[in-house]
């Protein structure tokens, strides 16, 4: 696990738009991976959306930026109990993937997986909707390596694990199938309102 200095000890202060538990980063913007940080150029990446969809579906990077291009502004909150106001992702919306893949009615969770192999579940519901993008710009832009590019998944309403760096592609189930921290005791959702960091929260 890569932790960056200034990851631990700041000081948890009082303000309405902080989860439980949490603290303002700040201007920073800590690192934790699972992982170490691979060298994936934009020529090498890829997207896919597979399991239960009609099409199953891979995108370059050219044809995935061809789709109609989303941004997100707003917070973000890790599980470690950082969180960062006032960021701004650009990307694709999740939707427009899925979209031209057709979920099947059957389908109720994913499995995030990323060109690492680390892996992060979901319920499908937290992805649709307008909740959740497949980023690659942070402030206008390219995202760093460190924090996921040249693409990461982004659920901001879920702790940090969700939005799974390096992101690879998300498979559609009609189960939740728990991924790398999920199996390591994490919640199976991850909602820091309600502090679900660990599994019995």
């Amino acid at each position: 696990m890569n932790v960056t200095r200034g990851f631990t000890g700041r000081p948890r202060v009082s303000n309405a738009g902080l989860p439980p538990g949490q603290y303002d980063a700040g201007d920073d913007w800590p690192v934790l991976s699972a992982e170490v940080t691979p060298d994936l150029q934009p020529a090498d990446w890829s997207f896919r959306v597979d399991g239960l969809v009609a099409q199953p579906r891979t995108w370059s990077w050219d044809e995935a930026h061809a789709l109609p291009a989303s941004a997100y502004e707003g917070d973000i909150h890790c599980v470690t109990s950082w969180s960062k106001f006032g960021v701004r992702f650009g990307g694709v919306s999740l939707d427009a993937f899925l979209d031209v893949v057709q979920p099947h009615g059957s389908a109720t969770h994913a499995v995030a997986y990323s060109h690492t192999g680390y892996t992060a579940a979901l319920p499908l519901a937290d992805l649709t909707g307008g909740q959740a993008w497949i980023a690659w710009e942070y402030g206008g832009e390219p995202l760093a390596p460190e924090h996921g590019g040249p693409a990461r998944l982004l659920v901001p309403h879920l702790y940090f694990w969700k939005s799974a760096k390096w992101i690879a592609g998300v498979t559609l189930l009609d189960h939740d199938e728990p991924g790398f921290w999920e199996q390591n005791g994490y919640h199976a959702r991850g909602n820091p309102w309600q502090e679900q960091r660990y599994s019995g929260d």
